[in-house]
């Protein structure tokens, strides 16, 4: 399939099934074309970004299965949206690398079965994927781009990044109430974004000078309020930051990094 027409369906259909529709053939990118920037995804009606959509629930409101299912409606949205700034750096940046730009396909692939699974698992739960109202966080703080180190510094690095402690977390939330089947979605997508960081922190070394350090090189490409300690869940985990090729310091900065520390607003 030409990369150029995946991004513009998953960007700009109106249908969620055809931006969550499988590929079946492999990648070409002949007709990348002219750059095209949009300031929101278009989706279905009951799917549109409002200011204000439903957060996680809390831990201990699990053991009611309608907040689990709200709790995959939220996560499932996470997905739709982090495939949609996919598909939006597709479009912004046809110059990019062509070993990047096939391997961003590949991962936006298993964005949209994250999508899938989540809504599945919301509908089964009697929250039908777009029955509540759903937030652009994620969008809004990736829409602003200007180079695919940007991209890779912020949207793998940072929110990716910070899904490796997430997904193990709530992986023990639905274990916790005997939801094995909740447990059993975040535990691959937990395997799969492990990958995904690979990807980003591969692409930040090979962008990056040659004489900065990975760690330089990503702050030097987060802009408040996105910054290391949002890299990170409550519970911090390394093996899985290792196992992505982070070097141990690395990790290291990111578990010492301070959520409360607002001395790089001003950067």
């Amino acid at each position: 399939m030409e990369l150029r027409a995946f991004a513009e369906t998953v960007l700009l259909a109106d249908d969620l099934e055809a931006k969550l529709r499988p590929v079946a053939s492999a990648w070409t990118d002949e007709r990348p074309g002219e750059a095209v920037r949009v300031e929101v995804p278009t989706r279905p009606a009951n799917l549109a970004i409002v200011e204000r959509g439903h957060g996680l629930p809390k831990r201990e409101a699990f053991r009611d299965p309608s907040k689990r299912g709200l709790a995959h409606h939220v996560m499932a949205n996470h997905e739709l949206q982090a495939l949609e700034v996919m598909a939006f750096v597709l479009l912004a940046y046809p110059e990019a690398p062509a070993e990047f730009r096939r391997g961003l396909a590949d991962v936006m692939v298993d964005e949209q079965r994250h999508t899938r699974m989540h809504a599945e698992r919301a509908a089964a739960l009697g929250v039908p994927f777009g029955s509540r109202p759903v937030n652009g966080y994620i969008w809004r703080w990736t829409r602003e781009i200007d180079s695919v180190l940007d991209y890779v510094a912020r949207l793998p690095l940072v929110f990716e990044g910070a899904n490796l402690d997430h997904t193990l977390e709530l992986e023990e939330w639905f274990t916790d109430v005997g939801d094995e089947k909740g447990a059993a979605v975040v535990r691959r997508i937990h395997h799969d974004e492990i990958e995904h960081v690979a990807f980003g922190l591969e692409w930040l070394r090979r962008l990056k000078p040659e004489d900065e350090t990975d760690w330089d090189a990503w702050r030097a490409h987060l802009t408040w309020p996105l910054r290391p300690a949002k890299a990170k869940g409550t519970t911090f985990v390394p093996e899985p930051r290792l196992a992505a090729g982070m070097s141990r310091d690395f990790v290291e900065r990111i578990h010492a990094a301070d959520p409360s520390d607002e001395s790089e607003r001003a950067g």
